[in-house]
């Protein structure tokens, strides 16, 4: 290996340093500029350095959009710091820019006084005016307002790999390793995580590899050396306190498979996913196709009917049948699950929700398809409905969601978005072998056995396995007589069956805890109510809020159907309820249907997520009126 891809030396003393408690950096170019895996390395750093974090890729919505347009920027932001970090951050205290078009779409993004480092060697009069400059930024004082630091990035790139046998075009893709390499001098980062990464990616192209690890030390060595200005100087971040134990980071798409994975094996089933690739959802598939150790099959369909209908022929089977989609593949998927509550039969539905309606902004998140999921069926055909609120806790509301399906024989809707899905941020890795089992039964008793016969607490119908001596029977989207199982077109029949699916659903209502307060007391003033991935900026409101002395409370709902049979009350407690969503108020029409709350909505259908100060200035407006 030649001695530009050796080891990485050890950074400077960080006694040298300035301390900060947190820092959001936001890296975006173009999405050949490799911003993700830019960011993703630095997430990897950082989790080994033991800061807390929060990541926010920003993927742009066309597929391949021109170069050097701002169509085309893709971004990535980071969080973190020596505290509990609970988004991305509202503002980037430091933006690299890649070229034009990604300084045009991100600098209001940035409060005066942040770091900008920009690349100049892209800042051509071509790429300008792509991006829309009528004059150059750098020179037109419009950017007096930041600390503006002008690198040409892709020269130094370029000497920097000069020794390699690379092509031009070959050599600037080492570009974003040689600006990670600077911002890992800048914050006290250790290099060698990403060189052993490095190292290991292109193992079968030792040249490109070296040639990568060329730039991460050039990039860094530039740091030590090049005289930045006074006010760009180097950093420490300490690390968080954090309980004790093995982390490592984790996206939501990946924890979302590892908690169906180990809600399955809990259940003592095997995992069947039938799946048709869409926006964000396909990272679950990417997931869980990968974990055929664990006993796992994947299934590419089709189509989303195919895909749907595979997982409950599966469960009919005697697996456990997952599928997954975005808010367009559930609306095809809708007859299907309306099969599996009349066969009542065990699914676990994944919604990575994203910005509709139709098509819409395929990349960008929303939280706009929970009256699709509570209520966006034919008939009346409930379901249990259930939402992670962060990337981690998808593991836990992904097993939640295996053991409601399996005890109760039901199809149950688990909800996540673009964010959960792509965002990461560390886990703590649970002993699996102390998680509570929820071992399924199956009927094996041919007495008396009719397909419909129920357990008298859950109401949930037997699962019978097909095969199994004198349990031969008929299910399917017909309606069935509720002592013997067989077709029936009796009134008072169908009647009798639709209020015992209902009732075995309300009933679910005494299976899960009660609802608790997240951060706060019953008697504040005003209660932040939030569901999914709003968990983060309402958290870190009410806390900034309580600090400030005002008396506000977060209350974050897990199973948003059927609701916490202690929620009403707890909400009637407070004098003022604020229910921020990334819709036009889906959640607040639902806790004023069930409990005449007067409710008071606060609505972002930006396709990004909330910003923490949104939150505080509406609670404050709520106290202040």
């Amino acid at each position: 290996m030649s001695t530009a891809a050796s080891t990485a030396e050890t950074i400077e003393p960080l006694e040298d340093r300035e301390e900060l408690e947190s820092v959001v950096i936001r890296f975006a170019g173009d999405s050949g500029d490799g911003v993700q895996v830019t960011g993703g390395q630095l997430t990897q750093v950082t989790a080994l350095a033991g800061n807390d974090l929060a990541t926010f890729p920003d993927f742009p919505a066309e597929i391949r959009a021109p170069a050097g347009t701002t169509y085309g920027v893709s971004a990535f932001q980071i969080n973190f710091g020596a505290r509990r970090i609970r988004t991305a951050g509202d503002r980037p205290d430091v933006l690299v820019a890649f070229n034009p078009a990604a300084l045009k779409v991100n600098i209001e993004d940035m409060a005066g006084g942040s770091l900008v480092i920009v690349d100049t060697g892209t800042f051509s009069g071509r790429n300008m005016k792509k991006a829309g400059y009528d004059t150059n930024p750098l020179e037109d004082r419009s950017l007096d307002n930041y600390r503006v630091v002008e690198i040409d990035i892709s020269k130094r790139t370029l000497e920097s790999v000069g020794s390699f046998d690379l092509t031009q075009k070959q050599a600037l893709r080492c570009k974003n390793f040689w600006t990670l390499g600077l911002i890992y001098w800048l914050y006290g980062r250790d290099r060698q995580p990403t060189i052993d990464w490095l190292n290991v990616k292109f193992g079968k192209i030792p040249t490109v590899a070296d040639a990568n690890v060329a730039a991460v030390n050039a990039g860094h060595a530039y740091g030590e050396t090049a005289e930045l200005g006074l006010e760009v100087k180097g950093y420490v971040i300490p690390p968080a306190e954090m309980p004790r134990g093995l982390y490592r980071t984790v996206t939501g798409a990946d924890a979302t498979a590892y908690g169906l994975v180990v809600g399955t094996r809990l259940a003592g089933l095997r995992l069947m996913f039938g799946s048709y690739p869409i926006t964000p959802a396909s990272a679950l598939l990417h997931a869980l196709a990968g974990m055929k150790e664990f006993d796992v099959i994947t299934f590419q369909a089709e189509d989303e009917i195919s895909a749907v209908c595979s997982a409950i022929g599966a469960s009919y089977a005697g697996s456990l049948g997952v599928t997954s989609s975005s808010g367009p593949g559930i609306a095809l998927k809708t007859e299907a699950i309306g099969l599996a509550v009349s066969t009542e039969l065990p699914l676990v539905i994944v919604n990575s929700q994203r910005s509709g309606p139709s098509t819409g902004m395929p990349t960008k998140t929303e939280q706009s398809d929970l009256y699709q999921a509570v209520y966006g069926r034919n008939a009346d055909t409930p379901v249990p409905v259930i939402a992670a609120s962060s990337p981690a806790d998808a593991f836990d509301a992904a097993i939640e969601a295996v053991r409601i399906a399996t005890k109760y024989m039901t199809p149950v809707f688990l909800l996540t978005d673009s964010y959960i899905v792509n965002a990461a941020e560390p886990w703590l890795i649970p002993d699996v072998d102390e998680l509570p089992r929820h071992k399924v039964e199956f009927r094996t008793d041919p007495e008396r056995f009719h397909p419909f016969l129920r357990d008298e607490d859950t109401l949930a119908r037997a699962w019978a396995l097909p095969g199994t001596p004198g349990l031969e029977h008929r299910i399917g989207g017909l309606e069935k007589d509720y002592d013997t199982g067989n077709i029936s077109y009796d009134p008072e029949n169908h009647h009798r069956m639709t209020m015992v699916r209902k009732a075995k659903i309300d009933g679910i209502a005494d299976d899960i805890p009660p609802q608790t307060i997240t951060l706060g007391s019953p008697d504040a003033a005003v209660a932040v109510v939030g569901w999914g991935s709003t968990y983060g900026p309402i958290n870190r409101a009410v806390d900034d809020l309580q600090v400030e002395g005002m008396d506000v409370s977060h209350i974050h709902i897990r199973h948003l159907w059927p609701l916490p049979r202690n929620l009403g009350r707890l909400l009637q407690s407070y004098e003022h309820v604020l229910v921020p969503e990334m819709n036009t108020g889906q959640l607040r029409t639902v806790l004023r249907s069930e409990y005449l709350v007067p409710a008071v909505g606060l609505n972002n259908i930006s396709g990004l997520p909330f910003k923490i100060t949104e939150i505080k200035d509406a609670v404050r407006e709520l106290l202040e009126g």
